[in-house]
């Protein structure tokens, strides 16, 4: 059990600082929420499907009650807000995460991506970034996009 809360908050490299902050900001869900939340946000259109599959991808993933999920949201929005880049999420993940965990996380991207069924170019270029970022080839890249595809 205790393995299982440890996973849930993440243990970041400098826990000093999660337990100053108190708000959770080095937790490895809110990182991925807000990744998810840029995605969304990226072609300027946050539509309530992209809303609605952020929170189901949420609940399977994370195995979230509903309030719990809104409280994420909320805080992934004020981390995101506060931030001037994507390093600081992407540098916990891939402090915390395994390869395959990270696999997941861009799978649950490119989830949000084709929400709308259309491949932004916007939307393109940050999941590439994002890819970079967590340290994924090339390869399992467009693996996972061909997995949310179905193809």
């Amino acid at each position: 059990m205790i393995d299982l809360v440890k996973k849930f908050f993440g243990e970041s490299s400098a826990p000093d600082a999660e337990a100053k902050d108190g708000e959770g900001s080095h937790d490895t869900r809110v990182a991925t929420c807000a990744l998810l939340l840029e995605m969304a946000n990226i072609d300027g259109e946050f539509s309530e499907k992209e809303q609605a599959d952020i929170i189901a991808l949420l609940k399977k993933d994370y195995d979230l009650p509903e309030e719990t999920i809104s409280e994420l949201l909320e805080t992934s929005r004020k981390e995101l807000d506060g931030s001037t880049d994507l390093w600081r999420f992407t540098n916990l993940i891939n402090s915390n995460y395994s390869q395959e965990e990270k696999r997941g996380i861009i799978e649950m991207v490119w989830k949000v991506v084709y929400a709308d069924g259309v491949l932004d170019q916007h939307e393109d270029y940050l999941v590439h970034k994002l890819a970079r970022l967590l340290r994924l080839p090339h390869k399992e890249l467009i693996q996972a996009k061909m997995k949310v595809l179905g193809k």
